[in-house]
């Protein structure tokens, strides 16, 4: 497991994790909680990461959604367990605190519907209208299906379309690039760094939002044989500001949250705390 140099004072800005009260509100709406079905992102020159969502980055929202009153539907795209990344399972994104990442770690072990999540395809069947918002936990999984998936790409748009809150953290804010018209076009001339991406993404939705993602410094502090073990094919940052978003990010391992409309971006996991207390503030926003 590869440890990242962060400073005792960066970790201060994370909060403690503790089980959620015995007594469940009584609930205020749906909450759809996309995540990935992926197990690996594939890095430059054929290399492979195993990855997973990260822990903190789920748990700590979902658990603020739940306390909260709201009511968490988990879908992915191919309705299978999410894996976790196990390199998230560290104390590092806890403030330091050993104990709550324990409970943490134990809380995603009462989720009995992360064994059996709704597919895409089913909510897009359904229909997305009986979702009061949407949260997108992050890790680098999002990288490797979600950021193309065209069903995610349609709940995606319908949410857009009626304003309602969709909150994404860290490297999932990438997904949004599947509510373009060709995402694997798109995504092809990134890597081929071909100058022709910007026009594949005429027409994009969130052309113009302010945003965050996972920042090009963050991501080049995992490359290399101690984190991720080789490149990845492309920097968020620099995907969604092709396609048009104005991609804001501070210093590496800094909580930062952006709203921008109905869109709730949070920067990495050291945001998580803050992205979950913005997220229920919008959803309570949008019921009054």
């Amino acid at each position: 497991m590869h440890v990242l140099k962060i400073s005792a004072a960066l970790l201060a800005m994370a909060t403690s994790f503790a089980l959620p009260p015995s007594a469940a509100a009584q609930s205020r709406g749906k909450v759809l909680v996309v995540m990935s079905s992926a197990h690996q992102l594939a890095l430059r020159d054929g290399k492979q990461y195993a990855t997973g969502y990260y822990l903190n980055e789920f748990v700590v929202p979902y658990r603020k959604l739940v306390e909260a009153g709201y009511e968490p539907v988990i879908a992915n795209p191919n309705g299978d367990m999410p894996v976790m990344d196990v390199n998230s399972n560290n104390r590092l994104f806890f403030g330091g605190d050993e104990a709550a990442r324990a409970e943490a770690a134990k809380y995603v072990q009462t989720i009995a519907q992360l064994q059996h999540p709704k597919t895409l395809a089913s909510v897009v069947a359904e229909g997305s209208e009986g979702y009061a918002g949407l949260f997108i936990p992050g890790g680098h999984a999002p990288m490797a299906d979600l950021l193309k998936d065209r069903n995610l790409g349609k709940i995606l748009a319908s949410f857009h379309a009626a304003g309602r809150p969709t909150g994404i953290i860290c490297h999932a804010p990438v997904v949004l690039l599947s509510t373009l018209h060709d995402p694997d076009a798109f995504l092809a001339s990134m890597r081929a760094n071909d100058g022709k991406a910007n026009a594949l993404a005429a027409g994009w939705p969130y052309a113009g939002y302010r945003l965050t993602v996972f920042s090009t410094g963050e991501e080049q502090q995992l490359e290399g044989p101690s984190g991720l073990g080789g490149n990845v094919e492309f920097y968020p940052v620099n995907v969604l500001a092709e396609a048009g978003a104005h991609v804001d990010t501070v210093a590496n391992w800094h909580s930062n949250v952006i709203v921008d409309r109905e869109l709730i971006t949070g920067q990495q996991p050291m945001s998580a705390p803050e992205f979950g207390d913005v997220l229920v503030r919008q959803l309570n926003a949008r019921r009054h």
